[in-house]
């Protein structure tokens, strides 16, 4: 893909995967734009806090692992990463349409480190500022998330750190728009991202985002 496709694809897998977002972070979404109203806080500027230390997190988790994948990305070792991260991405639609559940096994994955994490995230509750926001918002940047895992192994088949970090910062400014709703409208916005018709349209366009991934002219040369 060219580098204004992949920014791209990124955008749109968060957008779609909010359905997947609301139903893992909506509920902390909700109890900080909760806690703002009770304490008298500026909401928006509270949510907007959070989400940016969100994507802070998701960005940085790119470059860890697009580092990693840098070393890795020629010959068939990159060719195999490719396939898997594309391959991710097709479970992830048919997790995001309903269809298959079995890439919630993933999120198994980051249970140790998260079970680390949420006591930190629980002592920064309730929110009544600013900087308390962005902190809860890179804390639960890391919670075990399959839509992440995914994303995460699809951008750093990229080739570079930098651009995965960038492609984790575009997936996370596309989850932004559902998750900063939700924080003010939960109810509004969840009935409409949780009907089995947005889901399976969101769905669908994943899992051609992940066919699109798959290194099919990689494979054919390697044969």
């Amino acid at each position: 893909m060219t580098e204004p496709l992949l920014f791209t694809t990124a955008l749109l897998i968060g957008l779609l995967g909010s359905t997947h977002c609301i139903g893992m972070c909506g509920g902390i979404a909700a109890s900080v734009g909760l806690s703002t109203r009770q304490n008298g806080q500026s909401a928006w500027l509270i949510l907007l806090g959070y989400n940016l230390g969100r994507i802070a997190s998701y960005t940085l988790a790119g470059a860890l692992l697009g580092i990693a994948g840098a070393l890795v990305a020629t010959g068939i070792t990159g060719v195999l990463l490719q396939t898997l991260a594309g391959l991710l991405l097709i479970a992830m639609g048919l997790y995001v349409g309903q269809w298959w559940f079995g890439i919630t096994r993933m999120e198994s994955l980051g249970g140790h480190l998260w079970r680390h994490l949420q006591p930190v995230a629980a002592r920064i509750l309730p929110v009544r500022s600013p900087t308390q926001a962005v902190l809860l918002g890179i804390v639960w940047g890391w919670l075990p998330c399959g839509l992440v895992y995914s994303t995460l192994l699809w951008s750093s088949a990229s080739g570079s750190w930098q651009q995965s970090a960038l492609l984790m910062a575009a997936f996370g400014l596309g989850t932004l728009p559902a998750m900063f709703t939700t924080g003010l409208l939960a109810r509004q916005v969840q009935a409409v991202m949780q009907k089995r018709l947005t889901r399976q349209l969101a769905g669908g366009v994943i899992i051609l985002f992940g066919l699109y991934t798959l290194p099919w002219g990689r494979i054919l040369n390697l044969s």
